[in-house]
């Protein structure tokens, strides 16, 4: 007997609490194996592939490709049954964070569908289903339920039943039960944890009351939001899918409320019923051209934004910059290449330079603790380097950076870039990092002053190579020349201390013989 089972975007790591959706990979109806790919998302840190628990045919998607979903919301219902999955009712074995080997479901009565339905469990377009009511209304017959205003059990037939996940249980426990669904059976109201009119929004988004209407929200990320800043989301006309309140709305009315006399309620509209007049959603086209147009800090864009604000905000950061004649260190390359092996790339030099100036000044390899007010001098080098892509910008961790030498560093940069070009970066290759290294002189420009990658104390930055005249061994010659900047975190040290380290760099670049003292 078939069983419908609800997969929610599952927690896919590092923090991350949304993801966008890019290309779904099966159609509704499709048959499942488990642990198939479903859907391609993009987080803020990567690309990623999502596989399905379990095994069946494809019932219902939720969310168009290029959707935002909140993590713990719905991706797909699935029908297990011996035709689809064969003996194998239980969940997967996968490896995503969020969600492990599932317990077998809850069983489940039979229920012949009430006459009018389409297909399985499908609504035809412009109808509801049978047994459903409209967002805000409560069929006569059914009296509602002690302390229940707006309800919030499930939907159903007058004698139907529904499916009725439990909730997102967060990150897999060793026994491996991460989702897991039930049956029951309920009167026929909207509530949390169905599909509401038209199969597009979860009902779960049905957290709150305006008037005599439900509330479309669905991201506790939202509600959060929204009660940390006294923010009434009755009051609220969301931009999203059948009015959903998204973040982006919650955060435009915050913003209007701090340049606005008004109070936040004002922001809703004119109407001082929103129940009967609601607010028109926020347009996401101006309405003139002086107005502009808007396009939402989400996904990668987003956590740049969100990460260079804060380093803005909390890091005291000063530049200090020095042009070094780099010509030896282009001869040194030269001759590495020329007696075969693996070639090494400039990059895994000025790499190696870093590490050895981080041992000399470790003072820069460091984070502050400012709840402990503590500086935290970090034993390991994994080394960030700046990466422009598509998606935009990323720093890849070279893990260890210490302990490689060009070779291995040449090789693992290699490696990082092309997983950048296409999008395939695991988060654990972008986070971790303790120093960052900015070759920005592949944008064709001399100088910078770099934005430090939070929670690091510096950056180094490095500007094209140019020939330029320079005076070297008293006469003037024409020489390669770069510009190398070093942003610091003045919290951790001083000016002398980081002087101290950009001119050990630049005296490396300069004579990299230097280089065999810290062999």
């Amino acid at each position: 007997m078939a069983q419908v089972l609800e997969f929610k975007l599952p927690d896919l790591g590092e923090g991350l609490t949304e993801a966008l959706i890019v290309r779904w990979l099966v159609e509704v109806g499709d048959v499942v194996t488990v642990d198939q790919p479903v859907v391609e998302v993009e987080t803020a840190k990567a690309m990623v592939d999502v596989p399905c628990p379990y095994g069946g045919v494809v019932t219902a998607r939720f969310g168009e490709e290029g959707t935002e979903l909140p993590v713990g919301s719905p991706l797909l219902t699935v029908a297990v049954g011996a035709s689809a999955s064969g003996d194998d009712d239980g969940g997967s074995g996968n490896v995503l964070v969020g969600y492990g080997t599932g317990a077998p479901p809850a069983r489940r009565r039979r229920v012949r569908p009430a006459p009018g339905t389409v297909g399985s469990g499908a609504v035809a377009p412009g109808t509801v289903a049978p047994g459903t009511v409209a967002p805000g209304r409560r069929p006569s017959s059914v009296p509602p339920r002690d302390g229940d205003t707006t309800g919030g059990g499930g939907v159903g037939g007058e004698h139907g039943t529904a499916v009725a996940p439990t909730g997102w249980r967060g990150p897999a426990q060793p026994h491996g039960r991460g989702l897991a669904v039930s049956s029951v059976t309920v009167p026929p109201v909207i509530g949390e944890g169905v599909i509401a009119e038209g199969g597009d929004t979860p009902a779960s988004a049905v957290t709150a009351v305006r008037g005599e209407g439900p509330v479309p929200v669905i991201s506790p990320l939202v509600r959060r939001l929204a009660r940390e800043n006294g923010l009434d989301l009755r009051e609220l006309a969301g931009s999203g899918p059948d009015g959903l309140i998204l973040r982006a709305d919650v955060e435009y009315a915050l913003r209007a409320a701090a340049s606005a006399p008004t109070p936040a309620s004002a922001l809703a509209g004119a109407s001082q019923d929103a129940s009967v007049a609601p607010a028109a959603p926020r347009p996401t086209q101006p309405a003139s051209p002086s107005q502009g147009t808007r396009i939402p800090l989400r996904g990668l864009r987003g956590v740049v934004a969100d990460k260079l604000s804060r380093s803005r905000r909390e890091i005291p950061d000063a530049t200090c910059w020095v042009d070094a004649d780099a010509t030896e260190l282009l001869h040194a390359r030269a001759a590495m290449n020329a007696v075969g092996g693996p070639k090494i790339s400039l990059l895994a030099l000025l790499a190696r330079i870093c590490t050895a100036a981080l041992t000399r000044h470790p003072e820069l390899n460091s984070t502050v603790d400012m709840d402990a007010r503590e500086i935290v001098r970090l034993d390991q080098v994994h080394l960030g380097f700046a990466a422009q892509t598509e998606r935009g910008l990323v720093v890849p961790v070279v893990r260890d950076a210490h302990a490689r030498d060009a070779e291995s560093l040449s090789a693992e940069f290699a490696r990082l870039t092309e997983a950048a070009r296409t999008g395939t970066l695991t988060p654990a290759e972008l986070t971790g990092g303790t120093f960052t290294l900015n070759n920005y002189g592949v944008f064709g420009v001399d100088g910078s002053t770099p934005i430090i990658n939070h929670p690091e104390a510096a950056m180094l930055g490095v500007g094209r190579i140019v020939p330029k005249p320079w005076v070297h061994e008293g006469e003037l010659a024409v020489r390669q020349v770069v510009q190398l900047s070093l942003t610091f975190d003045h919290r951790v040290c001083d000016g002398g201390t980081a002087g101290g380290f950009l001119r050990h760099v630049a005296d490396c670049v300069e004579q990299p013989a230097v280089l065999l003292r810290s062999l």
